[in-house]
């Protein structure tokens, strides 16, 4: 089921599925139990481009912590239940807008009741979560290993227990750290559901390697139409994990928005610290809400002629910069002043 045709849940005040944008996740990594440094991270999150947050509700302290951390933030929350039934009764209790839970490991049949009677009377949804790690043994002897069809059969047994209970407010997410698995899984599932399907690939690893494994899988997925809401799980600061997303729904023509910065590779004629500048161009630019193009250049060379196609560029030389739009040299500018004038452009830019 392509995206278009897939269920509509709301979650908090956004909804997803239904050919609605595809919504943007991550997960907090401070302990929830701390509401004032959760709530500083969501923030941080925010600003970044963050649309539903993830906490993870470990304890009772952790649960309660989601009423109070609700009033202070802008975007749905979701709690992340592993293993007590009764930490997602509590989170539900406390404000949560969505759970996120495996019916596989929160106990019998009527501790999973317990947990969706709860929702239902709230009307939250429930995420359905089933990694490739905790794919059940049954599972692993049918299909001779941890496969694509028996991660989807897992998580369609866990969605029918739920059906069975008279709930149909679900999300599903299936992952894996396999990335071919992971997309093999989710064109299975999409032919075997039209619930909203959440998106990424588990335990993809550091800034570097997450982001390549994240990008390979998500495009894959997401440019065949596949995928409702998306997080790219990197090990490292949870807004890197935004920032990586707004690109690779940018890249893929599925959100506009958000300024996107083109750098060349550095090479011998960079006289500039080209690397630093580009990041701190990068970094500055998140705040401000143009779809625009800009390119930063390590030479005046070639500069101005690869930033043609970019809206606005700098372009080093030695000691100073050009500053460039649509291709055309605007004025030469100090080294240490190239950041400022970007920024004083960008802040009365008018087209």
């Amino acid at each position: 089921m392509t995206r278009e045709h897939t269920r509509v849940i709301q979650i908090g005040d956004r909804v997803i599925g239904g050919g609605n944008p595809i919504l943007i996740q991550s997960m907090t990594n401070t302990r929830t139990e701390d509401v004032k440094a959760t709530v500083e991270q969501i923030h941080k999150l925010e600003k970044a481009g963050c649309e539903i947050i993830r906490c993870t509700v470990p304890t009772m302290e952790a649960a309660q912590a989601i009423r109070e951390i609700k009033k202070q933030i802008s975007i749905p929350l979701v709690a992340d239940i592993h293993f007590d039934y009764k930490m997602a009764i509590a989170a539900i209790e406390n404000g949560a807008d969505k759970i996120r839970i495996n019916p596989g490991n929160i106990g019998g049949k009527d501790k999973v009741a317990a947990v969706v009677g709860a929702a239902k009377e709230r009307n939250i949804p429930i995420r359905v979560g089933v990694n490739s790690g905790s794919l059940e043994k049954e599972l692993v002897e049918k299909y001779h290993g941890v496969t694509a069809q028996g991660i989807v059969e897992s998580a369609l047994d866990k969605v029918h227990m739920i059906e069975e209970l008279g709930y149909e407010n679900l999300v599903i997410s299936i992952k894996s750290s396999d990335v071919m698995m992971c997309v093999k899984a989710h064109e299975v599932l999409a032919q075997k559901t039209d619930y909203p399907l959440h998106v990424g690939i588990t335990e993809s690893g550091t800034i570097i390697s997450g982001n390549i494994k994240s990008s390979i899988g998500l495009a894959l997925i997401l440019n065949q139409g596949i995928g409702d809401t998306i997080r790219v799980s990197l090990t490292g600061d949870p807004v890197e994990e935004i920032k990586s997303a707004r690109i690779i729904l940018r890249t893929l023509g599925l959100r506009k928005g958000g300024i996107e910065v083109v750098s060349c590779p550095t090479c011998g004629r960079t006289k500039i610290d080209l690397i630093g500048l580009a990041n701190q161009v990068e970094n500055m630019v998140a705040e401000f809400p143009l779809d625009i193009k800009v390119a930063v250049m390590g030479c005046a060379v070639n500069g101005p002629g690869e930033a043609k196609e970019a809206d606005i560029g700098i372009a080093g030389g030695i000691g100073e910069g050009l500053l460039i739009k649509k291709g055309e040299i605007i004025r030469k500018i100090p080294e240490d002043q190239l950041l400022t004038e970007l920024r004083r452009e960008l802040e009365n830019w008018n087209g």
